[in-house]
């Protein structure tokens, strides 16, 4: 049964007062009075025969019956959304919004890249993507907030259902003329006698890099790290230092723009990892993030080695 749109604003409700941890800071949000809210509230506590909110000296907290509550009421919404999108697609338009989360490595290029060519075809379909690490990432689509998710190194989760995937390489990154650059492969023990900017340790690509120097007889010091590749990228510009990315997040175009060269690492130090988009398992996607989930599965792979011509 789909859900009603009486639900839909409930649920609007229920999330806001959840993020905000107080009745009153979220009725003002809502452009309602707390008292309002706070009586919708307690009508439909009534009703369901049990409080969803854990009631605190300074605020409110959903308590386990709110859990499920709120997340029946986003599956629902999903799936309201997803019917909406197949009547659309059925009347011959191409419309909706198609949310993705994926990392930063893939945010400067691949995306971008990928959702311009989608719009080309279908102009009416909107996109919010939004940039976080893999465990975000896969937090945003249980929790229904994004459709799909596109993340390096997945870590083993049942919910989570992979439509395709990529191994992805290691790469060094420096400058073109770094004493470096002229090798074809790299051991991290060559890396490590050069000044690092590393990731921080939140991403999947320093956790392999870490992973990989505890197991050898030396050890990486960053002399500059942060959470930003886009300021790794331009700070290597500058210093004959060497950071780190993934494969597809360090494309030929972008290298030779910026006098940057990227080697990749000796698989004997650090494996081809994963790269997978997907979505919750058990949702039905809407027509328009199916399709961009194909689109983007079909040229996966060949956006991931530099050395395959897109077709």
């Amino acid at each position: 049964m789909l859900m009603p749109m009486r639900h839909a604003r409930f649920l609007r409700y229920v999330d806001e007062i959840a993020r905000s941890g107080s009745i009153r800071s979220a009725a003002e949000k809502l452009n309602l009075t707390a008292s309002a809210l706070n009586r919708r509230i307690q009508d439909f506590e009534e009703e369901l025969g049990t409080p969803i909110f854990e009631r605190l000296p300074r605020g409110v907290r959903l308590n386990a019956a709110g859990e499920l509550v709120i997340r029946h009421f986003r599956a629902q919404l999903a799936e309201l959304t997803r019917v909406r999108s197949q009547v659309e697609d059925l009347s011959g338009f191409r419309r909706g919004t198609v949310s993705i989360a994926c990392s930063q490595a893939l945010a400067y290029d691949l995306m971008p890249n990928m959702v311009a060519a989608y719009r080309r075809e279908f102009p009416l379909v909107n996109f919010v993507i939004r940039v976080l690490d893999h465990r975000d990432a896969l937090r945003a689509l249980t929790e229904f907030e994004v459709d799909l998710a596109l993340v390096f190194r997945p870590p083993p989760m049942p919910e989570f259902q992979i439509l395709a995937s990529a191994e992805q390489r290691v790469m060094a990154i420096m400058q073109v003329d770094h004493p470096l650059a002229n090798r074809e492969g790299l051991r991290l023990r060559d890396c490590a006698s050069y000044p690092l900017a590393l990731p921080d340790r939140s991403y999947s690509g320093r956790q392999l890099l870490d992973e990989a120097t505890a197991r050898a007889s030396f050890r990486f010091d960053a002399a500059v790290e942060s959470n930003s590749f886009e300021f790794l990228r331009n700070y290597v510009r500058n210093e004959p230092a060497i950071t780190f990315q993934i494969e597809i997040g360090a494309p030929p175009q972008d290298r030779e723009r910026y006098g940057l060269v990227a080697k990749p690492i000796d698989a004997r130090d650090i494996q081809p990892a994963r790269l997978a988009i997907g979505q919750l398992r058990g949702r039905a996607l809407p027509v328009a993030a199916a399709k961009f989930a194909d689109q983007l599965g079909s040229r996966l792979i060949p956006w991931a080695d530099p050395a395959i011509s897109p077709p």
